[in-house]
C-alpha cells in the first residue's frame, strides 16, 4: 500500500519546517528523506547517483577528471579481430598513463560461456573468481596486465535474469517491465558499475573502459545493447564516450581493389542506429590506400585521419604499434582532454616484445605436444598457446606445437610412435 503506514505522520512533522528541533520531528524529516531516496532509487529517477563523478582536476596519478569509455562494436562478419583490437587500444590508453580496465558484451542467451563448446568460440577462460567467460577477456588480461571478474562479462542471459528477478521482488513498483527501459538501463547500470571497480591491482579506480559488443551490428540478439550505448553516451556525456567501428574491406578481382561498400553499409546501418562511429578500424590485408581511405571518410561521415589501418601484421603484438604509427593515441587524446606523456615506457617495452617476436622466424625450433580434444580449432587452447609462446620467447626459441587428437591416442603408445617415431 501507498503511501508506507505512517508516513502521513511523519509529513506532518515534516510540514513543521526545520525550525522545529522537537527530536521526533529532526527524526521525521531523516526518515521521510532515506524513503524518498529509496523510491527515487527504485523509480530511476536517481539513475545516475553513481554515474560518472568529475574528479575536480586531471593530475599525473589522475590524467582525466571523469572516467573514459571506449566502445568497439563491429560489422559485416564477425572474427575481424575486435577483441585485438579493443585490448590494443587498452594498451595505448594505458602507455599514456591512464588505468585502463575492460568489459566484454556478449548478446548470446547463455549465462556465460561455462556450458558451451570451445567450437562455437574457442576456449573458455576461466578467471580468478572462477567465472567462465569469452576468450577476449584472456586477451584484456594479458594485454593490459589486469584481474578481470565475472561481472565484466555482460551477455545477455545475465541481464535478462537480473531483470526478471528484480520483478519478482517487486523492485519496479507494479510498473510494466520492457526493454526500453528496463534492460537497457539495467545494461548501462552494469558497464557503469563495472567501470569503476579497480582491476589493475592498486585498489584505484580505472580512468578508461574499454568496452567490446559481441558480435556484427544490425544483429537482432544485440539491439538492446546498442541501444543501450546509444543512450549511455547521454548518461556519461557524449565528450566521455568514442565509439570505434571495425569493419572489413575485402579485395576483389585480379587488380586487387579494394572495395568499400561493406563498411559503408555497416556504417548507415550503425548510425541508423544512432551511434556515430568518431573512428573507422578497417581490416584488410594490405594497408588501406589513400583513395579507399577519403572514399570511406566521404562516404561514412568520419575525417580520413580516422580511418585507420588495420592491415595483417607479423604478430599480434604489432597491432598497437600499427594503430600508434596512425595516430590513433593522438586522436583519443583529443576526444578526451588527456596529455600524452614524452616517455612512454609501456609502449617502449610493446615494442621491444613485438619486434623480438619477429626475430624468433629463424631460432631455435622447440616442440611441444598437446593432446586435448578440441584440436581441430587451435582457439579452443588459446590460453595454453599463449603460455607456451610466452615462455618461448623467453628462451628465444621458435614454438611448433604438435597436436595431438586425445580420442586416437591408445593405451601403449603406439599413436606417437606411428607419426614421430621413436
Amino acid at each position: 500500500m501507498f503511501p508506507p503506514k505512517g508516513l502521513d505522520k511523519v509529513s506532518t512533522y515534516l510540514s513543521q519546517g526545520p525550525g522545529n528541533k522537537d527530536p521526533v520531528a529532526v527524526y521525521a524529516r531523516h526518515v521521510l528523506a532515506v524513503i524518498l531516496t529509496i523510491l527515487e532509487i527504485k523509480e530511476g529517477r536517481n539513475r545516475n547517483l553513481c554515474a560518472n563523478v568529475d574528479r575536480g582536476w586531471a593530475s599525473d596519478s589522475d590524467p582525466v577528471d571523469e572516467m573514459k569509455y571506449v566502445v568497439v562494436t563491429g560489422g559485416v562478419l564477425s572474427g575481424l579481430g575486435k577483441g585485438v583490437t579493443a585490448s590494443s587500444i587498452g594498451v595505448l590508453l594505458k602507455s599514456a598513463g591512464l588505468r585502463v580496465t575492460a568489459v566484454k558484451i556478449d548478446p548470446y542467451l547463455n549465462e556465460d560461456a561455462g556450458t558451451m563448446s570451445p567450437f562455437e568460440h574457442g576456449e573458455v577462460f576461466v578467471l580468478d573468481d572462477g567465472g567462465e567467460v569469452d576468450l577476449d577477456l584472456g586477451n584484456y588480461e594479458r594485454f593490459l596486465d589486469v584481474c578481470l571478474t565475472r561481472d565484466n562479462n555482460i551477455t545477455t542471459g545475465k541481464v535478462y535474469n537480473k531483470v526478471i528477478q528484480k520483478e519478482r521482488r517487486g523492485d519496479y513498483l507494479g510498473k510494466t517491465v520492457q526493454v526500453i527501459p528496463h534492460i537497457t538501463n539495467e545494461i548501462q547500470d552494469w558497464i557503469e558499475r563495472v567501470a569503476h571497480t579497480p582491476s589493475d591491482g592498486n585498489g584505484k579506480e580505472p580512468d578508461a573502459c574499454v568496452i567490446e559488443l559481441g558480435g556484427t551490428v544490425g544483429d537482432i540478439e544485440s539491439a538492446p545493447f546498442v541501444e543501450a550505448l546509444r543512450q549511455f553516451q547521454f548518461r556519461v556525456g557524449q565528450e566521455n564516450v568514442c565509439f570505434v567501428h571495425v569493419s572489413l574491406i575485402p579485395v576483389m578481382g585480379p587488380v586487387g581493389e579494394q572495395k568499400t561498400k561493406p563498411t559503408q553499409h555497416t556504417v548507415k546501418e550503425l548510425r541508423g542506429l544512432g551511434i556515430n562511429p568518431h573512428m573507422l578500424v578497417c581490416r584488410s590485408k594490405s594497408p588501406l590506400i589513400d583513395e579507399t581511405r577519403n572514399k570511406i571518410s566521404a562516404f561514412c561521415h568520419v575525417p580520413p585521419e580516422a580511418v585507420v589501418s588495420a592491415h595483417d601484421v607479423s604478430n599480434i603484438y604489432q597491432v598497437p604499434i600499427m594503430l600508434e604509427s596512425q595516430g590513433v593515441t593522438s586522436m583519443l587524446a583529443d576526444r578526451f582532454g588527456f596529455e600524452i606523456p614524452a616517455k612512454r615506457k609501456v609502449l617502449d617495452d610493446w615494442k621491444e616484445l613485438a619486434d623480438h617476436v619477429d626475430t624468433l622466424d629463424d631460432a631455435e625450433e622447440v616442440h611441444i605436444a598437446v593432446a586435448g580434444k578440441y584440436t581441430d580449432l587451435a582457439d579452443s587452447y588459446l590460453s595454453v598457446i599463449k603460455a607456451l609462446q610466452h615462455a618461448s620467447f623467453k628462451v628465444n626459441r621458435k614454438l611448433v606445437i604438435d597436436w595431438i587428437e586425445s580420442s586416437a591416442l591408445d593405451g601403449d603408445g603406439s599413436w606417437w610412435i606411428r607419426h614421430h617415431g621413436d
